[in-house]
């Protein structure tokens, strides 16, 4: 007899499907890793920028503030907060990027 029967049919489908599925899994885990790297990466050079142009502002004007990065990212918002330090004369400045309407937040502490 020549062939393959239906079980032995079968039981290679299911294997196939099993290791389809996992492959399918395992790609989808991985672009949703991507995806969050990228929204990562965009606050953090917005939040750099942010303080690049804070640098600007004289050290004793300086306030909490908040915004947007609108009209280019229009998702990204910021808020500034401003804390002493135990040095005197220096002042911690906290810039927190929030986005998926503030259900994400990267923070980055910048000394002046």
């Amino acid at each position: 007899m020549r062939g393959f029967t239906l079980l032995e049919i079968m039981i290679a489908l299911a294997i196939m499907a099993g290791t389809l599925l996992t492959l399918l899994s395992a790609f989808n885990h991985h672009l949703a890793i991507v995806g969050r790297d990228r929204e990562e990466t965009v606050a953090l050079l917005l939040a750099r920028a942010k303080l690049e142009e804070l640098e600007m502002v004289p050290a004793d004007g300086l306030t909490p503030q908040e915004g947007t990065f609108a009209p280019e990212r229009p998702a990204f918002a910021w808020k500034l907060a401003l804390s002493p330090t135990a040095v005197t004369g220096l002042r911690q400045l906290t810039l927190t990027v929030f986005w998926d309407d503030k259900r994400k937040s990267l923070s980055l502490d910048h000394y002046r």
